[in-house]
């Protein structure tokens, strides 16, 4: 039994969560259940960046305290708990929870002990979206942040500043052999790009008054807090008991496979300046850091700022969890931006779902019904057609391990819908309503009909332990309806309804 701890990104509580942090809790989700699944321990950590500037100008515009505000906003993001039927172990605040301030102290007293923190004056272009400075060449040829479509402000403060630049080399040689993999491989390519073009140290504290006065202070420097970004990467060694409980931090983050979840768009903060953080404080690094691309809407990012964005809870309120679920599995690229629409969600549950598993499912219990009176017969000897069935279902477990070992979520549920196409097909070839008529008459058909019935439920079976990472509370029905261990199935009810446009 191995032991295993993924983590997403933290968002920040600036607005309410949208489909990209759906995105990211599915895929570490189905990372989760499937390796509880094969039996290892698990730990499935999330939560949320309270911190930062932008949460402080959310409260400023509602007339309320940072406090009030991010508290009320983090909950809705926690409350994707129910919607997207999440099965996290560790939720954690970066303002509130009482692990992570001392955490962050004895970070920021490792790397200040290893002389990696100095202080200086700088001035520069800072996106408050991004929360990072930029350099002119950096942004759009008419001076926007490319991420948020803004213009930078100037800022002159007195900082503390992180030697990145000392970790140049060792960055190197850990990415570029795959001590610390990232995937895909053109994100590998493109952080040894940019470590080969030359790092720069970069600012890990604000002034109190620019931060109005939200943030942890820095140790033994009253007008400064620390930056978000530093604050925040720290939640992934915080949470599990950095600072506050070596025991639970060596278990969980020592010695076990360390994995985190993130969009393209913060890969510069964990592939480069959280490993450097982590390579000055003396703590082992992420073992895999995995990149997915970004949902849009009318090929643009979905985003606060960008104003399209549709909160989770609400697609799920009109389409149901499976269909949310199945669609950010199944049709999300590897690589290359997705767009979302409410047609492409119907269409792929409905052609996947309600047309495929579900009619195999709901035919297969009828016909039990109807020609055994609910009784599950038995197994028969191996009939020749069934071999393509048996070959997806038994091939299923080693391409789903394989997928999600290499992240390619699109695969591993492509292997469960293969499954669902074999099976209606296996009906449509063994035509078992004949072999009803034809059993009054002939022994041969009656055994016959018994073997077609028993591969049948078995392969909704196979299905049900399948489907269970991907879609868990539609794996539950379908093993009610498959009888589990009784001799019996139920009455046939739909697993998988269709669904309507609005």
């Amino acid at each position: 039994m191995g032991r295993y701890n993924v983590m997403t990104a933290i968002p920040y509580v600036n607005g309410r969560p949208h489909l990209g942090h759906a995105l990211e809790l599915v895929q570490a989700d189905v990372l989760a259940r499937h390796r509880r699944q094969c039996g290892d321990e698990v730990r499935f950590q999330t939560g949320t960046d309270d911190n930062a500037l932008k949460n402080v100008q959310g409260a400023e515009a509602e007339g309320i305290t940072p406090k009030e505000y991010v508290a009320r906003v983090a909950e809705r993001f926690a409350s994707l708990r129910e919607a997207l039927d999440l099965s996290f172990d560790d939720f954690i605040r970066t303002s509130s929870d009482p692990r992570h301030q001392p955490g962050v102290e004895r970070l920021w007293a490792a790397c200040a002990a290893r002389g990696d923190l100095y202080r200086k004056a700088y001035s520069g272009l800072y996106c408050v979206g991004c929360e990072r400075f930029y350099t002119r060449q950096e942004l759009t040829g008419d001076g926007l942040c490319e991420e948020h479509g803004t213009t930078p402000e100037t800022v002159e403060e007195d900082n503390w500043f992180f030697r990145l630049t000392s970790y140049q080399d060792q960055l190197l040689d850990l990415i570029s052999e795959d001590r610390l993999r990232i995937e895909p491989s053109s994100r590998k390519r493109e952080v040894l790009s940019f470590i080969h073009a030359g790092l720069d140290d970069f600012s890990v504290s604000r002034s109190v008054t620019r931060a109005r006065g939200w943030g942890i202070p820095v140790p033994g420097d009253p007008d400064q807090v620390i930056y978000v970004w530093y604050d925040a990467l720290a939640n992934y060694i915080t949470a599990p008991g950095y600072g506050t409980d070596d025991v639970q931090f060596r278990h969980w983050w020592n010695d076990s496979e360390r994995v985190h979840i993130i969009g393209k768009g913060i890969i510069r903060f964990h592939a480069i300046y959280w490993p450097a953080m982590l390579l000055s404080a003396g703590i082992s690094l992420p073992d895999i850091i995995f990149v997915h691309e970004y949902l849009t809407t009318n090929g643009k990012k979905i985003s606060k700022s960008a104003g399209n964005t549709e909160d989770p809870a609400d697609i799920v309120a009109q389409h149901g969890t499976d269909a949310l679920r199945w669609w950010l599995l199944s049709e999300v690229a590897r690589s290359g931006d997705t767009d979302y629409t409410a047609l492409r969600l119907v269409s792929r549950a409905n052609e996947d779902l309600a047309n495929n598993i579900g009619n195999l499912i709901n035919r297969t219990v009828s016909m039990i019904h109807r020609y055994r009176g609910g009784a599950i017969p038995p197994p028969a000897a191996t009939d020749p057609d069934v071999a393509p069935l048996r070959h997806a279902r038994e091939s299923a477990s080693a391409t789903i391990g394989a997928a999600l070992a290499n992240f390619d979520f699109r695969r591993a549920v492509d292997a469960i819908t293969a499954i669902g196409t074999e099976g209606n097909r296996y009906i449509e070839n063994a035509r078992p309503w004949e072999l009803a008529k034809s059993e009054r008459f002939d022994s041969l058909s009656t055994a016959r009909l018994d073997g077609v019935l028993a591969e049948t439920i078995a392969t909704c079976g196979e299905i049900a332990n399948h489907l269970a990472p991907f879609l868990p509370a539609a794996a539950e029905r379908i093993a009610e309806q498959c009888g589990r261990d009784a001799e019996r199935v139920p009455e046939p009810r739909p697993v998988f309804p269709r669904l309507e446009v609005a």
